[in-house]
């Protein structure tokens, strides 16, 4: 479906981000794994991806704090088709304690570098009448939980982005839209889990249930494929008058 498509995808060495490389090597695009590190095991992630699609994949190291960095992934990689900005990271803290340099930081990962990758890849997008922008936000791009300030602040940003984008675009050919996922099991959530159990004294089963998809009504984790798999479908042509808008894969949350 996607033959012939380059996608970029900030972030993507582990989690969401390779499982959305995973879904659309598997439909068929070019993909360009990135993250901060350039270690053997990430090339080697890129190089069983393409042996197992038959696809070309690469992977180009920035850090996404940096705008620059952000900008020349987009140049080193010949530019792209499909641009999935993921990368993203968290800390927890009352706003009074919050550190100014963990604030300053999940601004520039989370949303500032969106902005940088867009920039650089519209117009490439635009000469050749098509493209696909999909920015992974977050439930809570929609709505708020107490101690995540800079982290509620950035997911906001990036639906509002990606409105402005897909205003700036329309009629173009190219789309730009915000998958907003609840809790999903990747490797750093399954790590927290024993800890959970630990401190409310639950099982594996109760502690997932009643302590950390308290507030998602399906009481199930959403999984990487099913991220990668709704960016597929905002890359396909059933897609195409999709834009400026966000779809939530949270198991009801943002319905409370």
């Amino acid at each position: 479906m996607l033959q012939g498509k380059r996608a970029i995808i900030t972030g993507s060495n582990s989690g969401i981000g390779l499982g959305v490389a995973e879904e659309l090597a598997r439909a068929g695009a070019d993909v360009v794994l990135n993250s901060f590190t350039d270690r053997a095991e990430d090339h080697a992630l890129a190089a069983d991806l393409a042996a197992r699609h038959g696809v070309v994949v690469r992977y180009i190291a920035a850090d996404m704090s940096k705008g620059a960095d952000c900008r020349a992934l987009i140049e080193k990689a010949g530019g792209c088709d499909i641009l999935v900005n993921n990368a993203g990271i968290q800390f927890v803290a009352p706003i009074e304690e919050f550190p100014t340099e963990k604030w300053d930081q999940i601004i520039a990962i989370n949303l500032t570098s969106a902005f940088h990758t867009t920039a650089a890849a519209l117009p490439a997008m635009r000469a050749k009448g098509w493209g696909r922008i999909v920015n992974i936000a977050s439930a809570h791009g929609l709505t708020a939980s107490p101690f995540k300030s800079a982290y509620i602040a950035a997911k906001h940003g990036v639906v509002g982005l990606s409105k402005t984008v897909a205003l700036e675009t329309a009629g173009q050919g190219i789309t730009c839209n915000a998958i907003c996922p609840g809790y999903v099991l990747t490797p750093l959530v399954e790590a927290q889990i024993p800890d959970q159990m630990k401190v409310h004294g639950m099982d594996r089963e109760t502690v997932i249930r009643e302590v950390m998809l308290l507030r998602q009504p399906s009481r199930q984790f959403a999984t990487v494929e099913q991220i990668g798999g709704t960016t597929v479908y905002l890359c396909s042509g059933a897609a195409d008058q999709v834009t400026g808008t966000t779809i939530s894969v949270d198991g009801g949350w943002t319905a409370l």
